[in-house]
């Protein structure tokens, strides 16, 4: 007996070994745990030369588990080891792989055979070479037929050989101990036909768009738990035999696993799906899942939505889902900052805020600023952080809102602190090493984004700028669908379909039918002259008193690095009352005159008491506390909110007063003006009636008459109920009713109507909607025509009915669009909807020019993250000072019925995640998952360039990096990334969405092989032998991954706690692992 120690080193590999004992005369037994078809092609030349091989496997390549998606995830890569373990990449990378397995079928089906040892059964591994009566070679304990085994790549296992020669005997038994396995039928089984049929999945010509789903598959493999609902919940489970869940639609459902998801990983979720898709529902039904878990629920919600809310955790005849028993606490957002009193008929005063395991929180968009409290007295963010979330038990945050992200990027943070408890390294786990960070990063990129002209303010533009951390967190926090996403990737013959959106009818109405109202533009620069003194006494304050009310009213802010001072406070409410008093003027001329009156009053009554004045220490109130979205209640008597105090000796008397005067005698003749104008000569209120007579008379839909008239201002919406009502009751016998918010101002026509009641008024108005018929049977009669304020723009399921009219246009677009989602609902019995909108009666570029002169800056408070205060600069070329920008946003609402996400210069949260890439996955994974599971890494299509336009040959490669498992990326460890024939990078690694949004194209829908593609490339590759050309592009690929990610390094050296010099960074092709390419010709 001869034993051959083989080191694995240099020349001396077992690989070369068997390359000298292996002749055609040799028969070649090996027993391993698996194979790969590298190692075969390695002895290639020798084993076609042999006269048989049999492999006997002793791991399966073939079972498949019933799992959870992921660990059948894991189950299938393992086995698919025969393409390739993690020491043969720099093999995989050369791209030749398809060529490979087509040469070693065709030497399976010639000389070899494989078997797999059954369950119960187990085997040491074994190489034998039999070669005659001598030169007969036994490699005991030989672990797997794979490069690193034989030394053709290197490994960091210990990979020592012993060779055993000319043993007759020892070599016999070893034969007779192979044979027995072999050749009973109770201890192996043969396997060859699958291994070819294996074999053949990585050379087999495949289409496009399976090589997109394949890709997808592996990129996001690690989020197909998300998509696996049955392990959140199995069937027949309580949750899944909930009311809430089965009345959900699939895509409700869908967000509603996720959300739970996201719950549970991190901690927090973000539903922003648009307008209209039912956030509400997908709420509850979390709500339900985390109660059958007997966990506590909070929900903080909008005092104007606090009902929708409270319904459904009552015994309440209109309560649909009563059934489920839900249990959950609401209270206000403003309960926040009350520590007495009632709310409903929770006492605030003993309640316990850190009991809750759980907090959804409603448009929670009004949570995106941190500010401090006023006298020491904590905000309402405050007193959430500290109150709610840090004390108590560990609580998750689910929130709501359709628009997170605002004017700022940095929207963001406060929320997502919320989740964290303000730790900035919470996803250190995930890839994001300073949350705070990522988000300054992004909001650099919005501002220079901002700057740029209309026509290159796109969505695309900033997408390729933005940094990949902030679309990371995005991505594993938000659930964000639009419209157009559910209409593509769900069954809408199943759910419904959403209604046509006709053209939008645009109304330019005259100020009156006499033209005794001055002109409009005199009127605008009268607004434009006020003064506002009334509401900025401290910027009378005579100087050395200044210092004590900045000691008592100015905010410290970012751990008071900065200041807000309460003079700016002032200023920027008279620039709010200011555009107020122009809205009023677009809205109705009853509603400004309103106004005036009570601007009057409140100046005469505070020059009364100047001039009567003998006591210094009286105090005058100011407001200190405001919203710009509940400007109105500045000129109510019963203002809710924080004032401040100002002792009427501190201020310049003189100074105010005439400023005062000024103003009053501006208003006076704005007064008079307005009485020119009654209800019988409003021409705006005139073209209204005449509307409601054609749609009445001319339904859209069967004899559809409902109609929905918002407004901005309640004012104008209880005038115009005061005028249509009684007319439309009387003459077509159709119910009117008013929802302005309080109980005690909401009206209706139709008795047996609760007028207290804002949910009783929206069910007799949309009664299919909001299920009447399985709640009230007392009422048959309905209401057509409801006139409301947007207290009701959010929120609410009034599909029923077909026509919205907006009276007046808010500035912000936002809002208009959330209007018309009351009734652009999935599943409307409605085929078509009428949006009609009323214009100011002058030319737009006029205007603009005139609301630009009058209002300054709509975005009233814009206080960054780093303390920048941004406050009434005129000079600002943000988006509201932007002509341009306003202008292209008011055209598009003349033009068309848009979305949230298709606003112009706005950026979407839905445009920042993976959710349409993710939803690809599912749809192949419900028809595919076997396949995929099957589908080895390597594979390629090739598509013909010339069958679309502006394309250039290249290719895309998906890739995963292997030496940084964490590291900057959205996608990371994997890499996308689009490569010229030229080796230029056309897009970079650092822009997934992009590169993936080109993979779609060419691909989804794309199920066909290309032969004249396919042809064009084995005549360039000599049948997929020589990839040189590829290959060399996947080493400019890294190249330029390398370069970006240092470059990236560099930079973090000058952020603050950027740091991020890697010490594992990518040095050559071998870090990466060669996924899939997709080859463009």
């Amino acid at each position: 007996m001869e034993v051959k120690a083989i080191s694995n080193s240099g020349n001396d590999t077992l690989k070369n070994f068997l390359s000298t004992k292996i002749n055609k005369n040799s028969k070649i037994d090996i027993t391993a745990a698996n194979f790969s078809i590298y190692a075969f092609s390695s002895l290639f030349n020798q084993f076609e030369n042999s006269d048989e091989l049999r492999v006997l496997l002793t791991d399966s390549f073939f079972k498949q588990n019933e799992t959870e998606f992921l660990k059948r995830y894991k189950i299938a890569q393992n086995n698919n080891k025969m393409f390739g373990n993690k020491y043969e990449i720099k093999l995989r990378n050369k791209m030749n792989t398809s060529f490979i397995a087509k040469e070693l079928e065709n030497l399976i089906e010639d000389k070899i055979s494989f078997h797999e040892l059954s369950d119960d059964k187990d085997a040491n591994g074994t190489l034998m070479v039999y070669s005659g009566e001598k030169d007969n070679t036994v490699i005991p304990s030989f672990s797997s037929m794979t490069s690193d085994v034989l030394g053709v790549t290197e490994s960091d296992s210990y990979s020592y050989h012993t060779a055993i020669l000319d043993d007759d005997s020892y070599i016999e038994k070893m034969k007779e101990n192979f044979d027995d396995l072999w050749n009973d039928k109770n201890k192996s089984s043969e396997v060859t036909d699958k291994v070819i049929e294996k074999i053949k999945t990585i050379y087999q010509e495949n289409s496009p768009e399976w090589i997109y789903f394949v890709s997808l598959y592996h990129i996001f493999h690690d989020k197909l738990n998300e998509l696996d609902e049955d392990s959140i919940a199995p069937k027949n489970s309580d949750f899944k035999n909930s009311i809430i869940w089965n009345t959900l639609y699939d895509f409700q459902k869908d967000g509603v696993m996720g959300l739970i998801r996201k719950l549970e990983k991190y901690n927090g979720a973000i539903l922003a799906d648009s307008v209209g898709l039912g956030k509400t529902f997908s709420a509850l039904a979390v709500i339900k899942y985390f109660e059958l878990k007997r966990k506590r629920v909070l929900v903080l919600s909008p005092k104007r939505l606090r009902d929708n809310w409270t319904l459904y955790t009552t015994p309440d005849v209109r309560n649909i889902l009563r059934d489920d028993y839900f249990n959950y606490t609401v209270l206000n957002h403003t309960d926040l900052g009350r520590d007495s009193g009632k709310s409903g008929e929770i006492n605030l005063e003993s309640f316990s805020w850190s009991d809750f395991d759980l907090v959804v929180i409603d448009e929670s968009h009004n949570f995106r600023n941190n500010n401090s409290g006023n006298n020491g007295k904590k905000s309402r963010y405050q007193r959430l952080m500290d109150d709610v979330i840090k004390s108590g038990r560990e609580t998750k945050i689910l929130m709501l809102s359709a628009t997170p992200i605002n004017n700022r990027m940095n929207d963001l943070k406060n929320q997502i602190s919320l989740m964290t408890e303000e730790n900035t390294k919470a996803f250190n786990d995930y890839g994001i090493n300073d949350i705070d960070n990522e988000l300054k990063k992004a909001q650099t990129v919005f501002n220079s984004w901002m700057k740029l002209d209309p026509e290159e303010k796109t969505t695309q533009s900033f997408l390729e700028k933005i940094n990949p951390g902030y679309f990371k967190i995005l991505d594993m926090l938000t659930i964000a669908r639009s419209r157009k996403h559910i209409e593509k990737y769900y069954d809408t013959k199943a759910i419904g379909s959403f209604p046509e959106r006709l053209k939008p009818i645009t109304l330019k109405s005259d100020i009156d039918n006499s033209g005794q109202f001055p002109d409009l533009q005199d009127v605008y620069k009268k607004i434009g002259n006020l003064n506002m003194s009334i509401y900025q006494p401290l910027q009378y304050v005579i100087p050395e008193k200044k210092y004590l009310y900045e000691e008592l009213y100015d905010t410290n802010i970012d751990d008071g690095k900065s200041s807000f001072k309460q003079v700016d406070r002032e200023m920027a409410l008279a620039n709010l009352i200011r555009a107020n008093l122009f809205k009023r003027l677009e809205s109705s001329i009853y509603s400004l005159g309103l106004t005036i009156d009570r601007m009057i009053n409140k100046i005469e009554n505070t020059l009364n008491k100047i001039s009567e004045s003998t006591n210094e220490n009286i105090r005058l109130q100011t407001i200190s506390e405001f919203d710009d979205e509940n400007i109105d209640e500045i000129f109510s008597d019963q203002l809710v909110g924080n004032k401040t105090q100002i002792f009427i000796g501190d201020i310049d008397l003189n100074e105010w007063s005439v400023s005062l005067t000024t103003d009053l005698n501006i208003l006076k003749d704005l007064r008079e003006s307005t009485k020119l104008v009654d209800s019988d000569n409003d021409a705006k209120l005139s073209d209204l009636k005449a509307l409601l007579r054609e749609k009445i008379e001319h339904p859209i839909n069967g004899d559809n008459k409902k109609v929905i008239i918002f407004t901005a201002f309640a004012d104008t919406a209880k005038y115009l109920y005061d005028h249509l009502s009684i007319a439309l009751l009387e003459n077509y016998h159709i119910h009117s009713a008013l929802v302005t918010g309080g109980s005690g101002d909401n009206k209706a026509t139709l008795y047996g109507v609760n007028t207290n009641d804002v949910n009783d008024i929206l069910t007799n108005f949309s009664p299919i909607s909001k299920g009447r018929d399985k709640t009230n049977n007392s009422i048959s009669e309905e209401i057509d025509l409801l006139i409301a304020t947007d207290t009701i723009s959010e929120g609410q399921n009034l599909q029923d009915a077909d026509y919205l009219i907006n009276y007046d246009i808010h500035w912000n677009p936002v809002r208009v669009i959330q209007r018309f989602g009351r009734i652009d609902r999935i599943g409307s019995k409605n085929k078509r909807i009428q949006l009609v909108n009323f214009w100011p009666n002058v030319d737009l570029d006029t205007y603009l020019n005139l609301e630009q002169r009058v209002k300054g800056r709509m975005v009233m408070l814009n206080i960054s993250a780093t303390g920048e205060d941004d406050i009434l600069n005129s000079n600002s070329n943000k988006e509201m000072n932007d002509l341009k920008f306003r202008k292209n946003q008011l055209q598009q609402l003349q033009k068309d019925v848009v979305d949230l996400e298709e606003v112009n210069g706005a950026i979407s949260i839905t445009d920042l995640t993976f959710n349409d890439f993710k939803s690809d996955l599912q749809n192949a994974l419900n028809k595919y998952e076997s396949s995929l599971n099957s589908a080895p890494l390597g594979m390629y299509a090739v598509v013909d360039s010339d069958e679309f336009e502006n394309i250039s040959n290249g290719v895309i490669l998906v890739l995963k990096e292997n030496v940084n498992k964490i590291s900057d990326g959205s996608l990371l460890p994997y890499i996308v990334i689009f490569v010229g024939m030229d080796g230029k990078i056309r897009i970079q690694h650092t822009q997934p969405q992009k590169v993936l949004s080109l993979f779609k194209k060419l691909s989804l829908g794309n199920e066909k092989v290309n032969s004249y593609a396919v042809n064009r490339f084995y005549d360039e590759t000599d049948g997929g032998r020589d990839m040189s050309n590829y290959s060399s592009l996947l080493s400019k690929a890294v190249e330029a991954v390398k370069g970006v990610n240092d470059e990236a390094d560099i930079e973090s050296i000058f952020h603050p706690g950027g740091t991020n010099i890697r010490k594992n960074i990518i040095q050559e092709s071998n870090d990466v692992e060669l996924i899939s390419f997709l080859v463009i010709k």
